[in-house]
């Protein structure tokens, strides 16, 4: 498996329909190398109260599944959802973008194949 090479920091990802019903998603996350070990970790900063565990949970399959072999440290720094559109579905899908945008920041794939631009803002700065 392959490391993520370099910090890649705010990853933010706004995954919803704009006038309509639909999938909620909102987070920040920073993706770092992997330790030592080597293996892919999740660290979730957010309160249960603003992301519950099973969005979390999906989030971090999602993430998993955008980074495809490579392994990184993921920290959750900041996330939302809503109680009526928020999915499973939808963290999983919003993680498979952040992660597909953490490989194109570290340059391990062109921004062709990235997540789409009206849902992960570019880095801050």
């Amino acid at each position: 498996m392959a490391a993520l090479p370099v910090p890649v920091p705010g990853v933010a990802v706004r995954y919803w329909y704009v006038g309509a019903c639909g999938p909620f998603a909102l987070f920040d996350a920073d993706f770092e190398p992997p330790g030592p070990g080597g293996e892919s970790e999740f660290l979730n900063l957010v309160p249960a109260r603003l992301l519950p565990p099973e969005y979390a949970d999906a989030l971090w399959e999602g993430i998993r599944e955008g980074l495809g072999s490579t392994s990184a440290a993921v920290l959750l720094t900041h996330g939302r959802y809503h109680e009526v559109d928020s999915s499973e579905w939808g963290f999983r899908r919003a993680g498979e973008m952040a992660g597909r945008a953490a490989l194109v920041r570290a340059g391990l794939l062109p921004p062709e194949e990235g997540p789409p631009g009206r849902y992960v803002r570019p880095p801050a700065g």
